[in-house]
């Protein structure tokens, strides 16, 4: 698996060869710097930890600040560990990674952070139903969850039942997106369809090799 980290720039849609709009995310993958290397001896396994997005010295632990200086670049706000880079091309330490690593073409899995949607009731959590039928004299539990278990057996609440808490925030990968298009000098990537989380968010685009 290679890779970068990027930076979700919002949504737009551009047409195919055919006529054919098609809506696309655009991502600002890269420039992302070698911060470390790891090795099975050392470590235990191979991966490579890329850095992206500038970030203020005085915001940075002096711990992270050493570590930094040892690629010497500055510090970086996004850190993320890749493995199995491509065979046949090593990166070197302090290395600078950008978006000629992908192909136009090509098909990708892009993983992002959710948006956060706060405290949510079971019907738009979990699409519950409700009760539909307000008649009888029903008129307080058009939107609650009913019964979340038996009394006398097994006299408790099982786990993984679906309740009504905090939605979104997720880790969300979504899988084989095909590349549209490359702005090399501005380091744009153009995907079809969405990406997870909101505009200048951080994701990281993966390629299967």
């Amino acid at each position: 698996m290679s890779g970068l980290i990027g930076k979700k720039i919002g949504m737009t849609s551009i047409y195919d060869a055919n006529g054919k709009n098609i809506p696309c995310t655009v991502i600002e993958a890269g420039p992302c710097i070698v911060t470390q290397i790891k090795t099975k001896e050392i470590d235990g396994y191979d991966a490579l930890q890329l850095a992206f997005d500038e970030k203020k010295e005085k915001q940075t632990t002096k711990a992270l600040q050493g570590h930094f200086a040892k690629a010497n670049t500055s510090p970086k706000r996004k850190l993320v560990e890749f493995t199995r880079f491509e065979d046949g091309h090593g990166k070197t330490f302090g290395e600078v990674l950008t978006s000629e690593i992908f192909i136009e073409g090509e098909y990708v899995d892009v993983v992002g952070v959710s948006k956060g949607k706060g405290f949510q009731g079971v019907v738009t959590r979990h699409n519950f139903r409700g009760v539909g039928d307000k008649t009888h004299g029903q008129h307080d539990r058009l939107r609650a969850p009913g019964s979340v278990g038996a009394s006398s057996w097994p006299s408790r609440v099982f786990p993984g039942t679906r309740m009504a808490g905090r939605m979104g925030g997720d880790r969300v990968k979504m899988i084989n997106l095909q590349i549209v298009k490359i702005i090399k000098d501005k380091n744009l990537v153009i995907v079809k369809g969405s990406v997870p989380g909101p505009k200048g968010s951080y994701v990281t685009i993966e390629r299967f090799i």
